[in-house]
Order: C-alpha cells, then sequence, then structure tokens
C-alpha cells in the first residue's frame, strides 16, 4: 500500500486525524492537537543579516524577547561556513537553550542540485548536505529543508530528484533527521510533481515543507497557490507562511491566510507554522509582527 493511501485510510479510522498529522505533531514538538503553535524562520530578517545589523547569534533573542516566540527555523546561508564548527554550533545550543527557544529545522541552500542530471554531481550535492544533517542533530532540528532542483523533461525530473532525495533521506534517517522539501521555484512549485516525487521516495523520514507563497512555476508563470497547499500537505513535516504586504486590516494581500490555515488544519497537521516575511513595504520587525498577530487571531477562532 502506497504511503499516501496508508493516510488517507488512516484519516478514516481516526475521525479525521491522519497519520501524517499526528506524526508531524510529534516531531515537531507540538503537543497541542487542536491547533497549532507558531515559529519564526530566519529568512525574515534577511536583509538586516545581509547588511549586518544584526548577527546570526542575535537571532534567538529577536524571536523570544521582540516577539515571544520559542522555535527557530534556520537558514543555512546566515552560518554557512560554520556547519562543522562544533564551538560556534555549541554557542548557538547555549544561546537557545539559555531562551528556551526549540531549533526546529535548517533552511538548505547552495549545496548543488540533489536531482542534477549529471550523476557524479548529484552525488556531490547529495553528500554536501550530509554536514548540514549532522548540525541538525546536534542542534535538536527535527528536519533539514532541502531544494528539489532538476533538469530535463517532467518525468526524467520526477526520477532524478528521488534518486538524490531518497539517498540523502537515508543518510538523515541513520541521525533521526527527516529531509523535507520545500516548494521552491521551478516544478518544486507544482504541487502534483512535488506529491509525484514524495511517493515515490516513499520513505517516512522525506516530506514536505508547504510554503504559502512560493507557487512561481517560471517568470509570471504560477502554479494555484491554494491547490497546491492541499497536494503537498499530506506530506508536511513543517509548514511556511510566507508573507509580503497587509492591508489596513491586518490581512495579507496576496494570500488569504484563513483559507490557507484551513487547508493545513483539514490535514491534520497541528505542528509549528513558521513566519516567513518577505515584504519590503514594511520593516522586517514590523512584518513579523504583523504576521504573528494574524496568525494568532486565525488560531483564536480556529481553536
Amino acid at each position: 500500500m502506497k504511503r499516501r493511501d496508508f493516510i488517507k485510510q488512516s484519516a478514516t479510522i481516526t475521525g479525521g486525524i491522519t497519520l501524517t498529522g499526528l506524526g508531524s505533531t510529534i516531531i515537531s514538538g507540538c503537543s497541542t492537537p487542536e491547533t497549532f503553535k507558531i515559529s519564526l524562520a530566519e529568512w525574515s530578517l534577511h536583509r538586516s543579516l545581509q547588511s549586518g545589523d544584526i548577527d546570526h547569534l542575535d537571532f534567538y533573542s529577536i524571536a523570544k524577547n521582540e516577539f515571544g516566540i520559542s522555535a527557530v527555523e534556520y537558514v543555512n546561508s546566515f552560518f554557512f561556513d560554520k556547519a562543522k564548527n562544533l564551538t560556534y554550533l555549541k554557542e548557538m545550543k547555549t544561546r537557545a537553550d539559555d531562551l528556551g527557544v526549540k531549533s526546529l529545522l535548517i533552511m538548505c541552500d547552495n549545496e548543488g542540485n540533489l536531482g542534477d542530471p549529471d550523476s557524479n554531481k548529484r552525488t556531490q550535492a547529495i553528500e554536501n548536505h550530509y554536514k548540514w544533517v549532522e548540525a541538525a542533530q546536534y542542534l535538536g532540528c527535527h528536519s533539514i529543508r532541502v531544494n528539489a532542483r532538476s533538469f530535463g523533461t517532467y518525468d526524467e525530473q520526477i526520477e532524478l530528484a528521488t534518486d538524490g532525495l531518497r539517498r540523502l533521506t537515508e543518510f538523515g534517517d541513520t541521525l533521526d533527521i527527516n529531509t523535507i522539501v520545500e516548494n521552491h521555484g521551478g516544478l518544486s512549485s507544482n504541487g502534483e510533481w512535488l506529491s509525484a516525487v514524495m511517493e515515490k521516495v516513499d520513505h517516512p523520514r522525506v516530506g514536505t515543507l508547504p510554503d504559502f507563497g512560493n507557487f512561481r512555476l517560471e517568470g509570471d508563470e504560477w502554479y494555484d497557490r491554494y491547490k497546491g497547499m492541499k497536494e503537498l500537505m499530506p506530506y508536511a513535516k513543517a509548514v511556511s507562511a510566507k508573507s509580503h504586504e497587509f492591508d489596513k486590516n491586518g490581512n495579507e494581500t496576496g494570500t488569504d491566510y484563513y483559507k490557507m490555515m484551513k487547508i493545513v488544519l483539514d490535514a491534520g497537521y497541528h505542528g509549528y507554522v513558521g513566519i516567513e516575511y518577505e515584504g519590503t513595504v514594511h520593516s522586517e520587525m514590523e512584518g513579523i509582527r504583523l504576521t504573528l498577530e494574524l496568525l494568532k487571531k486565525i488560531r483564536d477562532t480556529m481553536s
């Protein structure tokens, strides 16, 4: 039986609580099944981090002291040369522990294409991610987030991405770390395509990180974000609440957050939803705050 079919059957047996949702709750540390918890993705502060206005090690205090958020999602580019630096990783862990902040996952970029048609380059990309799996385990994360980038025809890219993801997932499994894929451009932003990849990898340690906004296929071509979320949520081990701009009522102007969060909860997911502000009209701090307030308001109405 395919994993997706088993998930659907489990939902019937348990009266709507899917296996994936329950598993995600356990993995992400959320113990309140009737709602969801809120985390902060480091990319929300990317401009301040890139300019040097804040340091990566300040991330914990900003999350906890500025926003009352006790769970964070890292981006590897902000400590790219520190993956094997145990002294630095220990300092990260100490700061997180001192503030009672949970480390959830590491978003990994710039390590090669896991679906590269060149087998040697694909293998190199897989192995390039090993250090982030090890860092994630040390920091107490449940997952690394990767990209399923490939080239070729639709079906060829399914096969290539499946191979790279399965091999990396098998390595992560030895360290109890999940490998999760974000819709992040190209065919990975096609919900049907990424779902097909999940089915072919067919491993309990592989999953998705559905992002509310990352459904741009190429140029001005977009995949329907609500359809995509519905297709990716059965495999979700994390969720990214992408935000850009807000209206005077505090609603995100590009995404119906109420509709999105209904899709998330209807899938049986009760883990962390990560704030990922990427707008330019508001400051990063204000954008994070607006996203947090909107998610809290939705949580209150859906509890």
